[in-house]
């Protein structure tokens, strides 16, 4: 029967695939993200331990050393506890200098994760322990990238920062690390006591390691089982309590946030996900309606065959039957085909997210979207396919089997058919405004001022090894040396450098005492966005001077200390007053008072849909850095420079290598990748709407006009004109499509409000995108007028 009409059939498959297809594609995704467990021991026991700040609002706060200490062992809760560090390895292959991102940990790191070498051995426990050796365990992909997947990598030293370290394992492809957003590719232990300065995080701070002041670590736990998060939290804030009432000075105003692994890994992309997931199944819907019309149209055209079927002694349950085998199949080779829509649609995916997308490499077709999808066709051939079965199943026979009857029941099909065109129209509009809103949430963002110039500009990270570069007048004379270097390459108009790029470092706060002013009390503290940075930076980067001046080379070691802050800070602290002159104290870098010499513009270092801040920066000379970003502005095309500006770096130090090379301008690309694709994908969602609703409406209006030719011709015969015939037929048309859109709008002004966390510099109400879209849906009224055509 399906094969005697191909192009019902036809119609009718491309839109269950693209129904079910995007659905796959999407929870394929969400599957990947949000459902599967971590491929780690029990998951469900793994969290995260984090200070947190209470006065600062910052839930997410470094610990330092002793705080891990105090914590590993005076906590009721816990099975194991694990500490981890952020950091960067120059890693030296056949004198082949490359940066990868690492991580330093304590030896139970692995151990605790309940996860295994696909090669060798993990950390065992002394070698966190002073005198230990230092081993290395990395990654199956940089196993194979940079060792070839030499099997007899085991034991053999690879060069680490300089030092020379023993390969202990390989973990297998899946391994998902708790920083798994940071990518690290290689782990060694670290030297809790001090003594192996090449075992210390770079943010460690040397000799300061222990310093309860210096935080860096981030702890990972085990829970005891049928111990609970809320429980593991109630244990850990009485230890907070006791760790700030033993040292007022620094922990006041400190406590600790228990977070689940998954939820830390997923971020916050889980509400972004559900919108999408919305969306598509949107979709589906259209197209199923459009099916169910097209199913509807065709059953009527069959009146006269099940009237005979049902003559010859079929009973209704057959007829039913029937119907729903017809729709069932063109369901599961639409479903099929949209399987194969997803895999090829996932891939392309894929290789357009960006990169911090969490568990990206994760998202595939496995068994559960298998099972989804094939759900999917079911329900979805048994929705579509009903109505049109019960519609047809009780002929009048009558009426059917008489000669030159039309066999038509025009009244009953058409509401049904127009009940869900206007369903069509409802979630169209719905979804026109989800996108709408996502669209001016994307362009308020685009068009934020980031506080800087990125036209015509490349930057790139160096971090110097702690152990090599120990001193900081090592520091100073590596990246001086360096940065007149590249003052001098063809091309050149100016070269900044500083510790935490704007968007895409993790930004860096130190607390900050006004001097003469009333000391803040312990749980007081005053913050501010922290860098050190060489005299040209603001020059290289594009951020205009409001007042005083900018660093120069007179502001050195020796020199009187002083610091810039930002317009925001100033009007803060000194609201209708100059700051110039004023003095500041940061406890944290060294206690000394340092003179505010200039207010430099607001620079978005956090993202461009969060405010600036306060923002403070340092002269390089004054406190050095060993991890600077170089910020080079060229007179033509910065990609050019790439290379000259890797041969000095070179030239200074074969072993060092440069890594994040990228224009200012994809920096800033980067920093809006997810809204991006979230906009791009919701747009795409909304076209395909769109379109089908159209089709929906084509049709409906397309199968009235036919059955009411004979009743035009009477209008005609007896004197209606054509404007009368007209306004009858696009009125008809016209109720739909005001009725679905009107319904849609409530719907939406109900509904949108649950996606306010992802909109930015729009309210998910914003009028204008409310009204418009009516205007958007304007062409889907106006088809009927070819049907008019055909009818007269």
């Amino acid at each position: 029967m399906l094969l005697k009409n191909p192009a019902f059939s036809i119609i009718a498959i491309v839109a269950i695939m693209l129904g079910t297809g995007a659905n796959s594609a999407i929870f394929s995704v969400v599957n990947a993200i949000l459902l599967r467990p971590l491929a780690l021991k029990e998951p469900d026991r793994l969290v995260m331990v984090w200070g947190n700040n209470v006065k600062s609002g910052v839930p997410t706060y470094p610990l330092s050393v002793l705080d891990f200490f105090d914590y590993r062992e005076n906590n009721q809760v816990f099975e194991q506890l694990a500490a981890f560090s952020y950091d960067a390895f120059n890693l030296n292959v056949s004198e082949n200098p490359e940066h990868v991102a690492g991580s330093v940990v304590s030896a139970n790191f692995f151990s605790l994760l309940g996860v295994s070498p696909a090669l060798g051995r993990t950390f065992l426990p002394d070698e966190d322990q002073a005198g230990s050796d230092r081993v290395v365990v990395i990654t199956d992909g940089l196993w194979k990238r940079r060792f070839g997947a030499d099997p007899n990598l085991i034991g053999k030293s690879i060069l680490i920062n300089g030092a020379s370290f023993t390969a202990i394992g390989v973990m297998p492809p899946a391994f998902q690390s708790p920083n798994a957003q940071d990518n690290p590719q290689a782990w060694i232990t670290m030297s809790f006591d001090g003594s192996d300065p090449f075992r210390i995080p770079s943010s460690g701070g040397g000799s300061e390691f222990k310093n309860r002041k210096n935080r860096y670590l981030i702890g990972v736990g085990r829970l005891k089982p049928g111990v609970t998060i809320s429980e593991a939290q109630a244990d850990m804030e009485t230890v907070a309590r006791q760790i700030e009432q033993e040292n007022p000075d620094v922990n006041t105003g400190l406590s600790v946030n228990i977070v689940s692994l998954h939820k830390q890994i997923i971020g916050n992309i889980k509400p972004a996900l559900i919108v999408l997931l919305v969306a598509v199944g949107s979709v589906l819907l259209i197209a199923c309606a459009n099916v169910a019309n097209l199913l509807l149209a065709r059953s009527a055209a069959r009146q006269k065959e099940f009237a005979v079927r049902a003559a010859l002694g079929a009973s209704r349950s057959r007829l039913i039957s029937q119907l729903l085998t017809e729709s069932l199949l063109l369901s599961l080779i639409g479903a099929a085909l949209g399987l194969l829509l997803a895999f090829c649609g996932l891939r392309l995916l894929v290789s357009l997210s960006p990169p911090n997308i969490p568990r990206l490499g994760e998202i595939d077709i496995d068994g559960r979207v298998l099972g989804f999808t094939l759900f999917l066709s079911v329900v979805t051939g048994i929705v579509f396919g009903l109505v049109p079965a019960l519609h047809v199943s009780k002929p009048d026979l009558n009426d059917t089997l008489k000669e030159g009857s039309r066999g038509s029941t025009t009244g009953r099909s058409g509401r049904v058919r127009g009940i869900l065109v206007v369903s069509e129209i409802v979630v169209t509009t719905v979804l026109l405004i989800i996108a709408g809103l996502m669209i001016k949430s994307f362009w308020s963002l685009q068009n934020v001022n980031p506080g800087f110039n990125p036209d015509k500009t490349l930057t790139m990270m160096v971090n110097l090894a702690p152990a090599k570069y120990s001193g900081n007048q090592q520091v100073k004379d590596f990246y001086e040396r360096l940065l007149s270097r590249i003052e001098t390459l063809p091309g050149v108009e100016s070269v900044g450098a500083v510790t935490n790029l704007p968007l895409t470092s993790t930004v860096v706060r130190f607390r900050f005492l006004i001097d003469g002013r009333p000391p803040a009390t312990p749980g007081e503290r005053l913050v501010a966005t922290t860098g050190a940075i060489n005299p040209d930076y603001f020059l290289a980067i594009g951020t205009p001077l409001v007042k005083g001046r900018f660093f120069s080379e007179r502001d050195r070691d020796g020199s009187p200390p002083v610091l810039i802050i930002n317009d925001t800070m100033a009007r803060r602290y000194w609201p209708g007053e100059d700051p110039i002159g004023r003095r500041l104290t940061l406890p944290s870098l060294g206690g000394v008072s340092r003179e505010i010499v200039g207010v430099v513009g607001d620079v978005k270092h956090s993202g461009l849909d969060t405010e600036a801040g306060a923002q403070m920066y340092l002269p390089y000379q004054q406190q050095p850095w060993n991890f600077m970003s170089l910020v080079v502005r060229t007179q033509s095309d910065p990609v050019r420079l790439a290379a000259p500006v890797r041969q000095e770096i070179a030239s200074l130090d074969a072993n060092q290598s440069a890594y994040d090379v990228k224009t200012l301008e994809q920096v800033v690309s980067e920093s809006v990748s997810q809204p991006r694709l979230y906009t791009i994908l919701l747009g795409i969602f909304a076209v395909v709407a769109i379109v089908l609703a159209a089709v929906g409406i084509y049709g409906l209006m397309n199968y009235l006009v036919i059955q009411r030719i004979h009743e035009i011709g009477i209008r005609i015969a007896i004197g209606a004109q054509a404007s009368d015939i007209f306004k009858m037929i696009v009125g008809q048309g016209m109720s739909f499509a005001l009725i679905g859109v009107m319904i849609g709008l409530v719907v939406a002004f109900l509904t949108t409000r649950v996606m306010e966390s992802l909109l930015f510099g729009v309210s998910a109400r914003d009028l204008p995108t409310f009204l418009g879209i009516p205007l958007v849906l304007q062409p889907l009224r106006s088809p009927q007028s070819t049907f008019l055509r055909e009818g007269r």
